[in-house]
């Protein structure tokens, strides 16, 4: 029994006194002052109900011309692609530079009207060294920041996290919320026409998304119904393989509202190209709101009472009851 049956059944129910209605209504009373407390928390949500979010342009989705990777909405896609702009990008130029230099200066310097004579030199210990020393420091620099990066990206969830489970079906994706309810939402790709329809990218857009709340760690859980698929969203830095008979779990965190695509990245079978993934990501409020729409949701972590084994009056109850009738 659910916080919001236990209200309806305290007030609305008989009038005699019982201990379960007692209970309730005390039930009742500190749900109600929890949310009235945290209008804007985990419990909350937003009036109105649920209406899809709209995309943003260039947000979460490619860009026409675009030649690097997409603006990140993640922690990890933040110091990924800061160690991919300011730290790789810059080793790689110059190491590109100086043996194209080298190249330039060996036809300039060696070729045969410049040295008719070649040299006879077998080997040079410093040089040799230098070259074999030189790429191993740098191999040693990227290592650290690298390997940062994979501990930052399979860290364990928080034992309180949302869990959600995708799995990879040919040729679409199915989710799941345990948390939930328990629930399932299955997504196919639009039409193209649709998709345009609704300001959404073709073969991108799918007819339900993976909605989840923005600004808190979920636990995604990926499996493959049949073959191997892989969950992928690039603004997000998220890759997961969804391999049939396990189950492969990471953390997924997005830092804001919105909507961000995503496609299977293994290839699956003859309609591989047509599993888009499309997750959208919502204040609690917001998401709280979605998954009320769904029969038998729940909102994952409110608080549950047990139904009451007995709704008739106690012998304990009912003595009380008379004693303070007699009373007054």
């Amino acid at each position: 029994m659910r916080l919001g049956d236990i209200c309806h059944a305290a007030r609305h129910g008989s009038r005699k006194v019982t201990i379960g209605g007692l209970v309730g209504l005390a039930l009742c009373a500190i749900g109600g002052a929890a949310l009235a407390q945290g209008g804007t928390g985990r419990f909350a949500v937003a009036p109105g109900g649920y209406t899809p979010m709209k995309p943003t342009p260039g947000k979460g989705m490619p860009v026409d011309g675009g030649i690097t990777f997409q603006d990140q909405y993640s922690p990890n896609g933040d110091y990924a692609l800061w160690m991919h702009d300011k730290f790789l990008l810059p080793i790689i130029i110059a190491v590109s530079v100086f043996v194209l230099g080298l190249l330039i200066y060996v036809v300039v310097r060696y070729n045969k009207r410049s040295n008719p004579v070649p040299t006879r030199t077998s080997h040079n210990t410093l040089l040799e060294v230098v070259w074999t020393g030189l790429p191993i420091l740098i191999l040693l620099v990227v290592f650290v920041p690298s390997m940062q990066l994979l501990a930052k990206q399979y860290k364990a969830p928080p034992a309180n996290a949302l869990t959600i489970k995708a799995t990879g079906n040919q040729w679409y994706w199915s989710y799941s919320y345990p948390d939930n309810g328990a629930f399932e939402v299955i997504s196919n790709m639009l039409p193209d026409e649709e998709a345009k329809k609704r300001g959404e990218p073709p073969q991108l857009a799918a007819d339900n998304r993976m909605v989840v709340p923005a600004g808190e760690p979920i636990r995604l859980q990926t499996f493959g119904a049949d073959v191997i698929h892989s969950f992928a969203v690039p603004s997000l830095w998220f890759k997961l393989d969804a391999v049939p008979g396990r189950i492969n779990e990471r953390v997924l965190f997005i830092k804001e509202p919105g909507v961000y695509y995503g496609q299977c990245s293994e290839l699956c079978g003859a309609r591989h190209g047509y599993m888009p993934i499309v997750v959208e990501a919502l204040d609690r409020p917001h998401y709280n709101a979605w998954v009320l729409t769904h029969p038998g949701a729940k909102i994952d972590g409110a608080p549950e009472a047990a139904p009451a084994a007995d709704a008739a009056v106690t012998p304990a109850a009912a003595d009380a009851a008379s004693s303070a009738a007699s009373a007054a």
